[in-house]
């Protein structure tokens, strides 16, 4: 029993050692490396033709959603130590894929169609300007079988997508990657 106690007294000097002097170490698991404890997010706004009339808020309450679950900064309503705003700048829909027919009374047509959403923000880091960035275009897409309807999977390879961008921004802002 003794030698198992003396066993342990190193490790516990070592801890009340690191302890004492004040060492701590801070790990995130996203990558954050900024010392801001605030963000402001602005609206972003939908400057599509085709984009439905909602995009801008449900990408605007998808990005401040995710800075709340994946950081420690408070998002706030304006002058935050981090603002950033933009704009969504296209939503495009086009054919991919195209399947050639042997009949040729018959229109070549897609078997794939491409969901494009193009995001452009700005961001200003308050304590750090080297950080800032102005009007970066984030964008990516998601393609779904030429049988589907758009109005059927609109919603839900939007949010695909706007998982992706928000990503990438946040990659390039908070996590300065």
């Amino acid at each position: 029993m003794k030698q198992w106690l003396y066993s342990l007294l190193p490790a516990a000097a070592i801890l009340l050692l690191f302890n004492g002097c004040g060492v701590s170490v801070n790990y995130s698991m996203t990558g954050t490396s900024t010392p801001a404890k605030t963000i402001s997010i602005s609206e972003f706004y939908n400057n599509t033709d085709l984009g439905p009339a909602n995009l801008g808020q449900t990408f605007t309450n998808q990005l401040k959603t995710y800075f709340i679950q994946n950081s420690s900064i408070a998002v706030v309503a304006e002058e935050g130590e981090l603002q950033m705003e933009g704009e969504i700048t296209d939503f495009r829909v086009t054919p991919i894929a195209p399947v050639a027919t042997s009949d040729p009374n018959q229109i070549n047509q897609a078997s794939s169609t491409r969901l494009t959403i193009t995001v452009k923000a700005t961001y200003v880091n308050t304590l750090d300007d080297s950080f800032s960035f102005k009007d970066k275009t984030f964008s990516f897409y998601k393609d779904f079988p030429n049988d589907q309807n758009l109005t059927d999977v609109q919603e839900q390879y939007s949010k695909a997508i706007f998982d992706r961008i928000i990503n990438d921004l946040f990659n390039a802002s908070v996590a300065n990657w």
